[in-house]
């Protein structure tokens, strides 16, 4: 064992003399080796090609259990921090008694910057970087750098390691930072992790993991199962408590409608109760496979009002270069610009998708007016342009750069204009008659905007911060009693939201695209659920369909669909008031 994993170990060991009581765990028998049971054999590289940890160097060993052939690929186990739980002996048993599927185990240490002199300086340790960070670095530096540079390898009698990119098929775990680690891993991906085995987790405030409880209970649940381990006398210093941390994990999971499992002890931050448990955690984490890990049923209540049971998103479209300014018409019809090749589509009621003959001028943000034409921002020539059934066009407004609109029931077309990431925006109010009057200014790259379903207030996004900014609307349209109003969560791997889109349903509630997917608040400017999207990151989106149950959202050049409970709010219709706001 190298110097640094005995100090890992040690240091993951060490507690406050006296704080935790003398441990004594029953030992699995699967954690024992047994005469008859043939015995896997483990392999040691080192790994320093990394682009994503770039300039790091680490040690990683691949355990290959004798019954594994490479004509089918295996199963996977990733492990942070090497080696722990006595593990090739437990994979050797539960292999043996048919407890857990051949698995291929893969034990990695946190990286390091090697000291250009060793004797005048010293390494750089990227433990806490890579483990403690949220955001999906280690993610991908697990699927696309490591379980690759593996099947380069082979076992000791030649046989080629083949490993299933299947997530079902896929188990990581953790102790203390590389807990939190496995259990981020699997968030970021859990196309490519299912399995969780996370002990004395660091979900503290060290590099954001204290989020992690916030978070799970307003995602749309995952498809993870995940066992837990923590103990009483567990830290409970600078960072936070780590025993309470771990109990309001469980309870947000449970609450999440999430597969998980939990044993807690008097324990301090020390491997112990997670060496004796390992075992167990296996047995319970591969139970029923490959039967696969469904993603739950949340016990959030906003989830349950718009989510329809059975429904996910579908791919609508795709091969553009950028989809913005996403409106429905009447009918329910949904238009999108492609905005660098100045295209804009139409997709029908029967969900093909129509390109439109004429140059839409690099527009930008889509609106359907009371007159039930369509008005656009075109960039290229600072106009607002409106088109009739028949796509005939007029000039609306001239001389006015815009991002995105919305048209009033009353006619009134209000304009975010903003002038880049960190100079102030405008705000414009174009009245029926092409009056154009600036009613606000100062934004951050003001972006998004639309309409209460009352129509007495206005959404704006600012797309260079995490607001949503709010304001009322006078008689004559102009704007009073602005205010920071609607705070949304920020990636780890980001200054900003990226707020973007914004629709409301006719129950008040606002989607927000943005980094993380659609956060939708309530009326009080708070995000009570995160619907994510395949794409990541979403620009735009908008309810469609005859009932305006459909809500479609773009994410680069791909357009999604997913039907749900709720119906968007139009703009062109009679303003409706929205069922009183939750204090």
């Amino acid at each position: 064992m190298n110097k640094l994993l005995c100090f890992v170990l040690i240091l993951s060991q060490t507690i406050v003399a006296g704080q935790a009581p003398v441990e004594k765990y029953e030992i699995d028998s699967a954690s024992i080796g047994q005469a008859g049971v043939p015995k896997g054999e483990v392999l040691k590289f080192t790994f320093e090609n990394s682009t994503i940890f770039p300039g790091t160097w680490r040690e990683y060993w691949v355990y290959v259990p004798a019954q594994y052939q490479p004509d089918k690929p295996a199963c996977v186990y990733v492990n942070q921090d090497g080696i722990q739980w006595k593990a090739p002996i437990v994979f050797d048993n539960l292999i043996y008694s048919n407890e857990m599927p051949v698995t291929i185990g893969v034990f990695i240490m946190p990286g390091r910057v090697l000291a250009a002199n060793a004797q005048s300086a010293s390494d750089r340790f990227n433990r806490s970087f890579e483990y403690d960070g949220l955001g999906d670095a280690y993610a991908r530096f697990i699927t696309e750098e490591i379980l690759p540079e593996v099947e380069k390898q082979k076992a000791s009698d030649g046989r080629a390691i083949r490993l299933s990119k299947n997530g079902n098929d896929r188990a990581i775990g953790g102790s203390s930072s590389g807990a939190v680690c496995a259990f981020t891993a699997a968030w970021e991906k859990p196309e490519a992790f299912s399995r969780v085995f996370s002990a004395i987790g660091t979900y503290v405030g060290l590099r954001g993991a204290d989020r992690y409880s916030t978070l799970i209970r307003k995602y749309e649940p995952k498809p993870i199962r995940i066992f837990l381990q923590d103990g009483s006398n567990d830290l409970n210093i600078y960072g936070g408590d780590w025993w309470k941390a771990n109990e309001t994990l469980e309870r947000a999971l449970t609450f999440a409608g999430y597969e998980v499992r939990h044993v807690w002890g008097e324990g301090g931050h020390n491997g112990n109760q997670g060496s004796a448990v390992f075992p167990a955690a296996m047995r319970w984490l591969w139970k029923d496979w490959p039967k696969q890990v469904n993603r739950g049923t949340s016990k959030n209540q906003y989830l349950s009002d718009i989510l329809m049971p059975g429904q996910d998103w579908e791919l609508a479209g795709q091969g553009y270069t950028f989809t913005e300014g996403t409106a429905a018409n009447a009918g329910g019809e949904v238009f999108f610009q492609d905005i660098p090749n100045s295209k804009t589509y139409k997709i029908g009621l029967d969900g093909k998708v129509l390109l439109l003959p004429l140059d839409s001028r690099k527009a930008s943000g889509t609106s359907f007016g009371p007159d039930r034409k369509r008005y656009t921002v075109a960039g290229g020539t600072k106009q607002i342009l409106s088109f009739d059934s028949n796509e005939k066009e007029s000039v609306v407004a001239d001389s006015i750069a815009g991002n995105d609109l919305v048209v009033a029931k009353n006619g009134n077309i209000y304009l975010t204009s903003p002038n880049g990431s960190e100079r102030p925006g405008k705000l414009y109010l174009v009245r029926p008659n092409g009056e154009k009057i600036v009613v606000d200014e100062g934004l951050k790259f003001a972006n998004g905007i639309a309409l209460t379903p009352d129509q007495t207030q206005l959404y704006v996004t600012e797309s260079a911060t995490h607001w949503v900014w709010i304001y009322r609307i006078n008689p004559d349209g102009t704007l009073i009693y602005k205010q920071r109003f609607g705070w949304l969560h920020v990636p780890d791997n980001s200054e900003n939201a990226w707020p973007d889109g914004v629709k409301c349903d006719t129950a008040g509630r606002v989607y927000v695209t943005s980094r993380l997917g659609i956060q939708v608040m309530d009326q009080l400017g708070r995000v009570n659920a995160i619907i994510p999207v395949p794409g990541g990151q979403s620009s735009n989106c908008c309810f469609g369909g005859a009932d305006f149950n459909i809500l479609y959202v773009s994410c680069g050049d791909k357009l999604y669909r997913r039907k749900v409970k709720v119906r968007g709010a139009n703009s062109f219709e009679e303003p409706v008031k929205p069922k009183k706001a939750n204090l």
